[in-house]
């Protein structure tokens, strides 16, 4: 179902951390180079103790089409997704994407020295918003679960776009999708369960 402009989730409990989110990757945008090079994804760096770098990189981006890009991806997962959102259940989703994909890129991808954008997060978004539709009897969520794994198992055997590495002026981290949305399933499954588990203890106290 596409969303109108009445439908859109205007709520503070839908939407303030995706506008937090938003403003944070403009201001990291507006640093001057020496700070941003203290907040990007860098191996070598995290490797010597700079572990702030697995969370902050991720705010960071090669150029303005870059930030553009990831920016309206941000903004239209919400328009399709947010009203599943909440102040917390986002909130520990982005944190848990972001950390996996990190942690994932440093153990497994070892020829990705720096990394930098949103689009690893926003894979594990758009995966949990999937879940969240098919949870809720939408087919469409079946559409797009499916859709974005066969996205990531062709970029994963026939490479990144190279229009798209043209336009961020950096070569995309397709692993980075990969890890972002095996991080959106973790954290899927993990909510179901709490969820579930929350209904049932209600259920139970109110017998």
């Amino acid at each position: 179902m596409i969303p109108t402009l009445k439908s859109l989730p205007l709520t503070k409990q839908h939407s303030l951390v995706v506008c937090l989110i938003a403003v944070l990757a403009l201001l990291a945008y507006a640093l001057d180079e020496q700070v941003a090079n203290s907040l990007v994804y860098q191996r070598e760096l995290i490797s010597h103790g700079q572990i702030w770098r697995f969370f902050t990189g991720h705010f960071l981006h090669t150029n303005g089409v870059h930030l553009l890009l990831n920016l309206l991806a941000l903004l239209f997962l919400w328009a399709l997704h947010g009203h599943f959102y909440s102040l917390k259940n986002y909130s520990v989703l982005f944190i848990t994407s972001a950390v996996i994909c990190s942690t994932g890129l440093y153990y497994f991808s070892p020829d990705i020295h720096q990394y930098v954008g949103l689009s690893g997060i926003l894979h594990g978004i758009f995966i949990f918003g999937a879940i969240m539709d098919i949870r809720h009897h939408d087919k469409t969520g079946y559409l797009l679960l499916i859709g974005v794994w066969l996205k990531i198992a062709h970029e994963q055997f026939y490479g990144p776009s190279e229009d798209l590495s043209a336009l961020i002026n950096a070569n995309v981290a397709i692993d980075a999708h990969l890890w972002g949305a095996i991080a959106g399933l973790i954290f899927s499954v993990g909510y179901i369960v709490l969820i579930k588990d929350e209904k049932a203890e209600t259920s139970a106290n109110a017998h």
